[in-house]
């Protein structure tokens, strides 16, 4: 059967809708049907269409009563509390960080060496905490702000890179209180250990009965005597080895190992060979022993001997460009600038600082600039700009007593000269046996690039320069 429904519209006017096929009726003045549940009766099945209060009909438009009704309901005031979280951006903002600084582009990780400080000292801004130890370089980590250092997140020896968080500081000083009472809880949880001397006793109590045990097995040990005598003899056969107690390990640097690499590599690339010369330095002492004063007076630096063979280094470079060139692959790189790395040696290895433009230096110029690189280099502050580049090496063993040595080339140079002490032996000058003090040179060069004439040549450039420094003067 089909129901119809008839309802009263606010205008009056009457409308039937028939379900299934039935036609109704609608007034165009009355364009929406609306039907409550009342008036309403569904077909078997539809019992669940009644959670729909409001249904358009077919064709009709949407009433707008019902939602301006569901409007009014929302616009009701409703009682609503607001509640909020407070945070003390004070203590937090109090606290900084201090991380690991830029090691340079070739450097990608350090360790770090040692902390200069300890948790509850008073630091300033920029006041190193701590050194990281590269392989070229030691860089300081510095202090953001002043305050005091709350607590170390690292460990010494730990693997640190560019960023690395090492340390918290706090700005307002409350540091040192935290770290007091972490180290007197300790000692008060210590105190307490005393109490328990019954264990004590009966751990006490077992010992002489393992005492007695062995004795009762001595008699047995005893009843068996050819045994232990074999063990003895075959001993006294062995090498007798230092105790373990007497030896220390101690693990390598990351300079150290850094230098034992290239030294590797050098001697595994380069076709290493040397050849040696010597000099009479009788006339560049005088020129050093005459104008010493003066010099310190209107330079402010002493005369060493250094500045002289740098400057016969840069002429004979200049005379033999092959020295200063470099293999790069199947080509030859010719450098027509002269920069010449300085080898020092520090507590924790060797560096090797470069004179930069070395070819426009005077004397006085190179004996500052050697003296401001070797200060640096021995307190650790050497920048890795300062030691990069270098075409040509010149290492000084003759400081350390050295009467003569091998050097190894520096990768990726191609030669380096090699100074030794200076030692007064019975020379023969104008026919006569003379004392004369006398050092050996010694040039290690690339045999794959440069000829054994080549190497001669400029250890005899060298040779002529030092023993007369007015070649200089005259460019002969």
């Amino acid at each position: 059967m089909l129901s119809v429904v008839r309802r009263k519209a606010a205008t009056g006017a009457s409308s039937a809708l028939i379900y299934g096929k039935s036609v109704h009726k609608i007034r165009p003045a009355v364009p929406t049907r609306v039907f409550s549940e009342e008036s309403m009766h569904y077909p078997r099945g539809f019992s669940h269409v009644r959670a729909f209060c409001h249904l358009p009909c077919a064709g009709d438009s949407m009433s707008l009563r019902p939602i301006r009704e569901v409007v009014g309901y929302l616009q009701q005031p409703v009682n609503m509390q607001t509640w909020s979280r407070s945070f003390c951006s004070n203590s937090e903002g109090d606290l900084v960080e201090a991380v690991v600084p830029q090691m340079g582009e070739s450097i990608s990780d350090g360790t770090l060496a040692t902390f200069l400080k300890k948790p509850g000292d008073r630091v300033e801004a920029d006041e190193p905490i701590a050194q990281v130890e590269t392989d070229k370089v030691t860089i300081d980590v510095n202090s953001p702000e002043a305050g005091v250092i709350q607590k170390f997140i690292v460990k010494e020896g730990d693997t640190v890179e560019p960023g690395t968080k090492i340390a918290v500081i706090s700005k307002s000083g409350e540091g040192a209180t935290h770290v007091a009472p972490s180290d007197e809880k300790p000692s008060e949880k210590a105190a307490p250990l005393p109490p328990p001397p019954p264990p004590a006793e009966e751990k006490e109590k077992p010992k002489p009965k393992v005492e007695t045990t062995p004795v009762a097995e001595k008699p047995k040990e005893s009843s068996l005597p050819p045994p232990p005598p074999p063990p003895p003899k075959s001993s006294a056969t062995e090498p007798q080895l230092p105790p373990k107690e007497r030896e220390r390990r101690v693990p390598m640097t990351r300079l150290r190992k850094r230098v034992a690499t290239r030294l590797k590599d050098s001697q595994n690339t380069f076709a290493l060979l040397t050849t040696f010369n010597e000099v009479d330095m009788t006339n560049l002492m005088k020129l050093r022993s005459d104008y010493k004063d003066a010099f310190v007076e209107k330079h402010g630096v002493k005369l060493g001997l250094m500045s002289g063979f740098v400057k016969a280094a840069v002429t004979a470079l200049q005379n033999q460009p092959i020295v200063n060139a470099v293999i790069d692959g199947d080509d030859i790189i010719y450098r027509d600038y002269v920069d010449i790395s300085i080898a020092v040696g520090t507590p924790k290895g060797l560096v090797v600082p470069v004179l930069r433009n070395a070819g426009s230096m005077n004397f006085a110029e190179v004996e500052k600039e050697i003296n401001t690189l070797a200060k640096k280099a021995t307190a650790g502050t050497i920048s890795i700009d300062e030691m990069a580049g270098g075409t040509f090496t010149i290492s000084n063993g003759g400081v350390y007593g050295s009467l003569l040595s091998t050097p190894i080339i520096n990768p990726p140079q191609s030669a380096i000269l090699g100074m030794h002490s200076i030692v007064n032996r019975p020379m023969v000058v104008g026919g006569n046996i003379v004392p004369r003090p006398m050092m050996y040179i010694a040039l290690t060069y690339d045999h794959r690039l440069i000829d054994g004439r080549e190497a001669v040549f400029f250890l005899r450039r060298i040779k002529d320069v030092v023993e007369d420094p007015r070649r200089l003067l005259l460019d002969i």
